[in-house]
């Protein structure tokens, strides 16, 4: 199986399978003296890994990571970064009965197609396990950008389960990190909390929308053509596990705009160009304005569930299937952190690819 690595000059390869005895990524590019210790990375995997809530899988991984190579005395030494987590709470058997069957909506059949083989306890590498491989990486990443940009931040949340949208007029920063759903609506929290209660309970799964910004980009990362900043946001937020959909700044909308809506007046300010509003999303010909860049995708609902569904096994006789075991009724939910790490990861390769082409130079305006 290849194309495991993503990132050209920081790059990543994720390793493991979800049942396997570990999982984890190996980090390459990273440049040397950044401060980096297991507490900064174990952080992140904390918000990301399982049985948080009665929302998330009640599988219970502590996802503790470790850095078996590429730092001494606490830093970055510039060679490769090798990040493990073990897997502790697997529980295979669980799978037994679906062995033979394809689960609809699930990457079992396309595997088996391509490869003429499958990992049924859990789906292997198509499983979400791997987003923690991700998470640690992507931690790395967030390492390295708050010492080379340390006006650099990046904020995840919820912005939508199943067909309930939060309130952007109620929006409050401040209420992520107090609810199960990262979102930053306090009421629409409550009202997904019996939605997915209600799903849950039903033996069904739902979808959600995740909404990521990156404060503090300098202008001029990306580059034209086919090097676009939002090509390669839209490649890494499409590559995790069950993400259907990508939108950058008005994405699908700005198809519903005119051109006098659509376009993000520009004036002069005291520190250069200010933007009356930023439906380009931070981006404009694939090169960064300096705006927040802002990115949403679309997560499915859970392939795996308790109501019954028509599928075929692999001798190609119809059937019946019900996932057993512990699923997220929302994947959504933990999918939050995934995309931070993917966009911290992608903008610390653009910074490195631009550091290395223009030396971070600009053309003057005023």
């Amino acid at each position: 199986m290849s194309k495991n690595t993503f990132g050209r000059v920081f790059q990543v390869t994720t390793w493991g399978e979800s049942h396997g005895p570990g999982l984890g990524a190996v980090v390459d590019g990273c440049p040397p003296g950044i401060a980096l210790e297991k507490e900064f990375l174990q952080r992140w995997l904390d918000r990301r890994k399982p049985g948080q809530s009665r929302f998330t899988t009640q599988r219970r991984e502590k996802d503790e990571v470790e850095i078996l190579s590429g730092v001494f005395d606490g830093k970055t030494t510039g060679t490769p970064i090798h990040l493990m987590i073990r897997n502790t709470d697997h529980r295979s058997k669980d799978y037994s009965e679906i062995r033979d069957k394809f689960r609809p909506g699930h990457a079992d059949i396309t595997y088996w197609q391509k490869y003429g083989l499958r990992d049924y306890r859990g789906g292997g590498r198509s499983s979400a396990r791997e987003t923690a491989a991700r998470v640690a990486a992507g931690g790395v990443a967030r390492a390295a950008l708050d010492s080379l940009v340390p006006q650099f931040s990046i904020k995840g949340y919820l912005v939508q389960v199943g067909p309930h949208r939060a309130n952007r007029q109620k929006f409050d920063l401040g209420q992520i990190e107090k609810n199960a759903f990262w979102c930053p609506d306090a009421e629409a929290a409550m009202h997904w909390a019996a939605f997915l209660d209600e799903t849950r309970k039903s033996g069904n799964s739902a979808g959600a929308v995740v909404e990521v910004v990156a404060s503090g980009a300098p202008p001029g990362l990306g580059a034209p053509v086919y090097g676009k900043l939002d090509a390669d946001l839209a490649a890494a937020m499409m590559s995790i596990n069950a993400v259907k959909g990508v939108e950058i700044g008005a994405g699908m909308d700005a198809a519903c705009l005119s051109g006098t809506e659509n376009a993000d007046e520009i004036s002069m300010g005291p520190n250069g160009p200010v933007y009356d509003s930023n439906r380009a999303g931070g981006i404009l010909g694939g090169i960064s304005t300096g705006q927040d860049i802002v990115v949403r995708f679309a997560v499915k609902p859970t392939s795996s569930i308790l109501t019954p569904r028509k599928t075929i096994d692999l001798a190609g006789e119809e059937t019946e299937i019900v996932t057993k075991g512990r699923h997220d009724p929302c994947v959504g939910i933990r999918a939050v952190p995934v995309g931070e790490a993917m966009m911290a990861c992608v903008l610390l390769d653009h910074f490195l690819l631009d550091r290395g082409q223009t030396d971070s130079k600009r053309g003057k305006i005023g």
